[in-house]
């Protein structure tokens, strides 16, 4: 049957088991393995009955089959066309068929290595030390972590998000060990936690210094993605990065078991911060000024507080200008980060109106993450279309200090402030059409590189201000640690 394995290979005289086929044994076809074909980045089914059970990669031509027994997919592969080696992808195993014996050989040991990377904690702790290339199976050097991204279709904004978030060391080296989470309960039936297993496969793909390749497709974790979202994200339509960043940052939380309020995860601990958000209910407009006056003593009317956690924050820009200079071309306005910062300075009021009630509110920090997460609101909705913001925020990539936007209490408690940029998320182009790219710094060299889709180039810090700026990652330096960039 199908994706039945027989304990034990037949012998071709008679039918019975033989000791000599039992054992593994020297294989005569290793020669034969075809290492620029293998690509396990993609779903392990067969390719022909697109079951998951029992799934084998045949290592001379790449595809995947089902089965080892005599009337399975891998069999009648091996006979058709002479192909005869293949692993067990759940197993880790080599098999030489049809004469199926286990092959055992330490030549071997680099393939399974590119199906499963696994990291040391000697490794972990030295990856943000190392400027050392690593050279693919087909010759192209690269820089473990600064990976391109397959854009399957129009996933580039998902894969922007990944590329930020493989680069936040902490969480990186959490999902990197998978002993970290693997032992987490869930509910029955929960296919929540698909998504953490498929990050952490993700990130030991992307930062392998052994891959046979020097770029990775993330098909299974945006597989998961489309799965565990009930396809609000999707692989073949273009998504919004911030609104997937918020989904996937929450649903990693409660797939390692957090809660809004007690249980707090490697998530939590990276990226989340908290607010005081003070709320002010204001008198209809229309209403005459002697009645406004008289509202703003009552109770409903009068100012309340309530303390809040964050993952990130949104920094809103200024409404973009219409006018044209002489020659008929727009200006691109461009804005302070710390003009726009002061949303949070707890003096700031921002008035948010619902179809029936206005209300003013100001934010005041009051505790600030080790990680930072920025995004800055360049679409807006209206009930026909999704306009686009290009003003430019002009930013510093090091040495931006927050304190003055902690609550004068905090201030005192919280010592390091300071906060370097480490990952810039661009948006080009039209809302509905535009295309994503992402600056990261690799904190082994101090170097910064552009990353869009495949293509990964360096690039100086200063063309990184220049950008459509959309998802920053600032990470916050921590007892006296000195600026490690190469700005």
């Amino acid at each position: 049957a199908f994706g039945v394995e027989p304990s034990r290979p037949f012998s071709s005289k008679n039918g019975r088991m033989d000791s000599e086929d039992r054992r593994s044994r020297h294989c005569p076809y290793l020669d034969t393995i075809n290492r620029s074909v293998l690509d396990f980045d993609f779903e392990k089914l067969c390719s022909i009955s697109l079951s998951h059970i029992n799934a084998y990669a045949c290592l001379v031509c790449g595809k995947y089959f089902q089965g080892r027994g005599l009337k399975s997919h891998a069999y009648i592969h091996s006979v058709q066309f002479s192909h005869h080696v293949f692993l067990n992808l759940h197993t880790l195993k080599f098999y030489c068929l049809p004469d199926n014996y286990e092959i055992i050989d330490s030549s071997l040991e680099d393939i399974t290595y590119v199906l499963k990377p696994t990291f040391t904690k000697q490794q972990i702790a030295n990856l943000d030390k190392q400027a050392k290339l690593s050279r693919a199976y087909d010759g192209t050097t690269y820089l473990p972590g600064i990976v391109g991204l397959n854009n399957i279709k129009a996933n580039d904004y998902a894969n922007a998000v990944l590329q930020a978030l493989s680069n936040v060391p902490p969480l990186r080296n959490y999902f990197l060990e998978e002993d970290n989470y693997k032992n987490i309960k869930r509910p029955p039936g929960d296919i929540m936690f698909l998504l953490v297993q498929r990050f952490g496969e993700l990130m030991r793909k992307l930062w392998n210094p052994r891959n046979f390749k020097a770029h990775v497709s993330p098909h299974e974790m945006l597989q998961a993605v489309v799965l565990c979202s009930k396809k609000t994200f999707q692989i073949t339509k273009q998504g919004d990065g911030v609104d997937f960043l918020s989904w996937f940052l929450n649903a990693l939380h409660s797939a390692l078991g957090g809660t809004k309020k007690k249980k707090k995860t490697i998530v939590t601990d990276v990226f989340q911060g908290s607010m005081r958000i003070f709320t002010k209910k204001l008198p209809h407009p229309d209403l005459p000024a002697e009645e406004k006056e008289q509202l703003l003593h009552n109770d409903e009317y009068q100012e309340t507080m309530v303390e809040s956690t964050f993952m990130y924050l949104t920094l809103d820009l200024p409404t973009a200008p219409l006018y044209k200079d002489e020659k008929e071309q727009l200006i691109i306005p461009q804005v302070p980060l710390f003009n726009i910062l002061a949303k949070f300075n707890g003096i700031t009021e921002k008035e948010y109106k619902t179809y029936k009630e206005n209300f003013l509110k100001r934010f005041q920090l009051t505790k600030l993450p080790p990680y930072l997460i920025f995004c800055i609101k360049r679409f807006t909705k209206n009930n026909f279309f999704v306009e686009k913001n290009p003003t430019i925020v002009n930013f510093p990539i090091t040495n931006v200090d927050l304190r003055e936007y902690l609550s004068e209490e905090v201030q005192a408690v919280h010592k390091n402030t300071t906060y370097d940029l480490i990952a810039n998320i661009v948006h080009d182009g039209k809302p509905s059409e535009g295309s994503y790219r992402i600056h990261v710094l690799h904190h082994g060299t101090g170097k910064w590189y552009e990353l869009q889709d495949l293509q990964v180039t360096d690039i100086l810090p200063q063309m990184i201000t220049l950008s459509e700026a959309y998802i920053q990652i600032w990470k916050r330096r921590d007892n006296d640690e000195t600026n490690q960039q190469g700005a």
